[in-house]
């Protein structure tokens, strides 16, 4: 059994960082003392876990003492002010904010991909967006057999990409519509989104693409090691609430069949293929959520692909806030352990 770690969690309260509590319980990992922050607002609660009774704190730079793995599971300005005392402070940081991911400095870790860069940390570790970790489960494998050059990407993305709020707030307005009550004025999404979808996920670029459909280009070079893999992508929000989709065509140097493709996504970690047409089986966010495998299904060849190239297209669908946040972010902390 690995030497026990003190582990503090920043951003606990949250719906990121309450499951990362719930992860490291169920995969057993080796926690000493588990420390958890939270905004002043939160501080003093007492939070229950595996047996233990934890007061949260308030976050201040001075938190850190004595960590040896921090959690980062707050928003950019938070994880920027914060996250920089905890590496000064000695411990190993894993953030899943996007303030770090493209720092070059700084290793950005699917562990089914790229578990080797975690080596290559100097105090941080980055968590990528949740829609990348769930599009590259995939992609990779089929990456790596054939080659993939360029990803087309369309994703639909839960209320849980927005947090606990972002939930609430799709829960309010189902309630809303059900009971004939007045539509509450939007708060979490600049849209109603129950019945409803949200063609925008982050802010608009001079191109016209938004923070959230450049994640998975950028990111997905870095992870994969590729600065030529082409991405376009569009993200949507849907009136689901939690467990992203996505629906991927990519682009092969190399012929592969769906047969070839469904073996070999069936022997990739972290995958699971559900893809049956004659029984209508695929995958759905209601048989997604609450775990931690990326389903993929659908599977089929691309017809429009261009005579002399290869490509095949996929569906796929995973728990935000478990593979897509939280579950990663404590994989990578496995892997610090036999650093």
């Amino acid at each position: 059994m690995a030497d026990q770690k003190n582990v503090t969690i920043l951003g606990a309260t949250g719906a990121v960082g309450q499951q990362m509590m719930q992860c490291l319980e169920e995969r057993d990992f080796p926690v000493g003392e588990l420390r958890l922050l939270a905004s002043a607002r939160s501080a003093g609660a007492i939070i229950a876990w595996n047996g233990r009774l934890v007061r949260v704190e308030e976050a201040t730079p001075d938190s850190f003492a004595g960590a040896d793995i921090v959690l980062g599971a707050a928003d950019n300005p938070v994880a920027e002010a914060l996250l920089p005392h905890a590496v000064a402070a000695g411990a190993s940081v894993v953030d899943k904010s996007s303030a770090f991911r493209l720092d070059p400095d700084v290793p950005l870790v699917i562990p089914e991909i790229n578990p080797q860069d975690v080596a290559l940390n100097q105090g941080i570790i980055a968590n990528p967006n949740c829609a990348t970790i769930i599009g590259l489960v995939c992609v990779a494998p089929l990456a790596a057999a054939a080659g993939v050059t360029r990803i087309i990407c369309s994703t639909y993305q839960a209320a849980s990409g927005a947090g606990l709020p972002g939930m609430e707030e799709l829960q309010t307005e189902n309630q809303a519509i059900v009971e004939g009550m007045p539509m509450p004025k939007p708060r979490a999404f600049a849209y109603q989104l129950a019945y409803n979808l949200i063609p925008q996920i982050g802010g608009f670029d001079g191109a016209g693409y938004t923070s959230e459909e450049m994640k998975m280009q950028n990111e997905g070079r870095k992870i994969m090691h590729d600065p030529n893999l082409r991405v376009n992508c569009t993200c949507v929000r849907v009136p689901v609430a939690r467990s992203h989709s996505e629906s991927i065509t990519v682009e092969l140097e190399r012929p592969l069949t769906p047969a070839e493709a469904r073996e070999i996504l069936a022997a990739a970690p972290g995958v699971k293929v559900v893809d049956d047409p004659g029984t209508q089986q695929y995958p759905m966010p209601l048989e997604t959520t609450d775990q931690d495998l990326v389903y993929v299904g659908r599977i089929r060849e691309d017809l429009s692909a261009a005579p002399g190239t290869h490509g095949l297209t996929f569906w796929c669908c995973g728990d935000q806030i478990r593979k897509g946040a939280a579950t990663n972010a404590v994989q990578i902390a496995e892997l610090l352990l036999d650093l």
